[in-house]
């Protein structure tokens, strides 16, 4: 296989494992794009190389930096933006997980807490079987959310660190 058809795999599959993990296809092509460019890439370049028009790799280069995974790099002399994305794969996994504990575990996590502690006045059968398990819902999710948080702490944790390496 030729190294362009490669790339483009890559950045094919990666687009589409992206709409599965709760992102755009675009926004997960660009970050594959900008994961395995041996040099900061510009907006033109990367419009260029996925046929997008540059409204659309605009939003998503701001998606990506809003989610703490591609940078802006200056280079002297130029008046273009360029882009590189983190090339960690401890410290990528870990930002995902923090973005997507933001924008989906905590929010689910409030309304399972509004729900499960509400002052339902139906003392029913159905009634006490969804407060019963809507509490256990939010005591399950609020470990998930709580794991999630020490495991991309373990920077800054000797134990955790310990066992990451472990576990590699």
């Amino acid at each position: 296989m030729e190294f362009k058809e490669a790339k483009n795999k890559f950045v094919q599959t990666w687009g589409a494992l992206g709409s599965q993990w709760g992102i755009n296809k675009t926004m997960a092509q660009i970050h594959a794009l900008l994961m395995v460019a041996h040099e900061p890439l510009s907006m033109e370049d990367i419009m260029e190389e996925l046929h997008i028009s540059r409204g659309n790799a605009s939003m998503n280069l701001r998606s990506l930096m809003d989610w703490g995974i591609i940078y802006k790099e200056l280079k002297p002399g130029e008046r273009r933006e360029f882009f590189v994305a983190e090339k960690d794969l401890d410290e990528l996994a870990v930002k995902v997980a923090q973005e997507r504990s933001r924008r989906e575990i905590k929010p689910a996590l409030k309304v399972l807490k509004e729900v499960s502690t509400a002052n339902i006045t139906n003392t029913s059968a159905e009634a006490k079987q969804f407060k019963d398990q809507t509490s256990k819902l939010y005591d399950f999710v609020l470990k998930a959310d709580n794991m999630i948080e020490k495991v991309t702490e373990y920077k800054d944790n000797w134990l955790a660190r310990l066992v990451m390496k472990v576990m590699k």
